[in-house]
């Protein structure tokens, strides 16, 4: 499992999603290793992390991953910031850590069972179109660089998404993610799923909502899901931005990040 660990300082970890790596929060980790400890791993699959064959990629397993780390590097009364996939993985360590956080920032995500999802991800759960789509052509990530941004994304920045993934193989954990979201009670992630949304009012400490608006996958139901769990939250909503908000709104997030770790 390859992760970066930079700086010194309160720890933040950083937690991305699907298909992106810890490139995803390259800005973030050059801005605040200037003033704290910056945590950000590759899931496996993902990134520079192993990408095994014959691995068991389910959601459980990538909370054991990261729970496993964090023991490892005995981090604490650190600030998670989570985004797409993050988000349950995220929630997922702190449903059996909750007394290691201290603040809590989420990009758009979730991590709450639910019957809404984009058609285009939907589209993506059937299994011949995954194995030609996601794996062989790489269209999952390749699209995503489009799609998940409302700012056209310049070729270098491109090529940095999609370096990890440029073979077959390599490919794997990007359609077993897609694969890997429950849509109903008898997928084998559900109940995961489940115990993490009935633990996620448990959270108390602050908590920090910054919002693309012209995502396509979470959209505002999902916004909306995350206000009421945290009224008190603190949120901050970029028209412009997409999916991939750091692309599109990174210096605004940054200026708000800095505020809200004061």
């Amino acid at each position: 499992m390859h992760y970066l660990d930079e700086g010194q300082g309160q720890p933040i970890l950083m937690v991305h999603g699907n298909p992106t790596w810890s490139f995803y929060y390259r800005n973030l980790v050059t801005e605040f290793s200037k003033t704290n400890r910056v945590i950000v791993p590759d899931h496996i699959g993902c990134g520079l992390s192993d990408k095994p064959q014959d691995y068991e990629y389910i959601l459980k397993h990538h909370i054991d991953n990261l729970e496993k780390l964090v023991l490892k590097l005995e981090i604490k009364d650190f600030v998670l910031i989570v985004h797409d996939w993050g988000g349950p993985i995220g929630f997922g360590l702190l449903e059996r850590h909750p007394d290691l956080v201290k603040k809590i920032v989420i990009l758009n995500s979730a991590a709450y069972t639910s019957t809404v999802i984009a058609f285009q991800i939907n589209m993506c759960r059937i299994p011949i179109l995954a194995e030609q789509v996601m794996r062989r052509l790489n269209g999952f990530a390749v699209v995503a660089t489009y799609m998940a941004v409302a700012k056209k994304m310049s070729p270098e920045i491109r090529r940095g998404y999609l370096y990890p993934y440029d073979n077959y193989n390599n490919r794997i954990a990007i359609a077993r993610f897609v694969a890997d979201i429950p849509m109903n009670q008898n997928h084998r992630s559900y109940q995961t799923l489940k115990n993490i949304e009935l633990s996620l009012p448990k959270h108390h400490c602050p908590c920090l909502i910054l919002w693309g608006k012209r995502d396509f996958c979470f959209h505002d139901y999902f916004l909306i899901r995350w206000m009421e769990i945290y009224p008190r939250a603190t949120v901050k909503t970029f028209e412009s931005a997409g999916h991939y908000v750091l692309e599109d709104a990174g210096s605004e997030i940054i200026k708000e990040l800095k505020q809200f770790l004061l």
